[in-house]
């Protein structure tokens, strides 16, 4: 049975950046530093959130398709959707990860949350 674990990531980690090719990841908050920098909302989605869930192979590709477990978005069922769709395209536009050979053995076969939010305005 997979053990779920999460990670909560704060707002100031929204403008961080993890460059292509850098240095394996350590720990999971480098994991959600560096799964944010492709998180891009979309417009109009101000005080927006959607948490996505989800679990890693060792090899930094996802197990499966992401679900989202919480979705906080104003608006009709496009709005929901396009918010959805945005943050499953920055999770898998910014696969696959690098994981450290000691973070990649305790990855796999775990479930993650992320929270991808919009900036209040």
């Amino acid at each position: 049975m997979a053990k779920a674990m999460a990670f909560s990531i704060v707002a100031a980690l929204l403008v961080a950046s993890y460059p292509a090719g850098a240095e394996p990841l350590n720990n999971m908050n480098e994991v959600g530093a560096a799964l944010l920098a492709c998180w891009k909302p979309p417009a109009e989605s101000d005080n927006s959130s959607v948490t996505l869930s989800f679990g890693f192979k060792r090899d930094g590709t996802l197990i499966g398709p992401p679900k989202a477990t919480a979705i906080k978005v104003k608006g009709d069922d496009a709005a929901r959707k396009a918010y959805v769709d945005a943050a499953t395209k920055a999770l898998n536009d910014c696969l696959p990860v690098s994981f450290s050979p000691t973070l990649a053995k305790g990855v796999a076969g775990n479930v993650f949350t992320l929270q991808f939010n919009s900036p209040k305005k």
